[in-house]
């Protein structure tokens, strides 16, 4: 009987491993193998069981750290980032509310919108806060007066 409970735990587990995109269940498909393998040696149940813990535990603490770094998400650079805390001008209204407003920026010209909400006039300067997706997110520069 506990042959089968081990093999259907094999094909489970490794059905969940198969279905997702990290390495999540892999551990206890070793586990599960162990105790199988408990099992076709005659060990009680409570061995078995024992087995099926030990060894999907150190399955897990020996091979994490490098399943890790192997399944580590890379990121691609894209140098879109270089252009916040960047001046640009706007190009065409910006208007949150009406869906327009355009600056030109990096010698490109970007839709935006205001990070604030208000309307931001063309010819206007403004301070790029963030990106999010292709839309940049700008705050109208305070103008700041020399005094001499």
């Amino acid at each position: 009987m506990m042959l089968w409970i081990w093999l259907g735990a094999i094909v489970a587990f490794g059905a969940i491993e198969a279905l997702t995109a990290g390495l999540v269940s892999i551990w206890f498909v070793v586990g599960a193998a162990a105790a199988l393998l408990a099992a076709i040696l005659g060990l009680g149940t409570l061995a078995q069981a024992s087995v099926f813990i030990a060894v999907s535990a150190a399955a897990l603490v020996l091979t994490r750290p490098l399943a890790k770094r192997i399944t580590a998400a890379k990121a691609t650079p894209t140098n879109a980032d270089r252009i916040l805390d960047q001046s640009a001008k706007v190009t065409e209204t910006i208007d949150n509310e009406n869906s327009t407003g355009a600056v030109y920026a990096d010698g490109k010209t970007w839709t935006a919108r205001s990070a604030d909400g208000s309307v931001i006039p063309a010819g206007a300067q403004v301070h790029i806060e963030r990106l999010e997706g292709v839309k940049l997110f700008v705050r109208l520069e305070e103008k700041m007066e020399v005094t001499v």
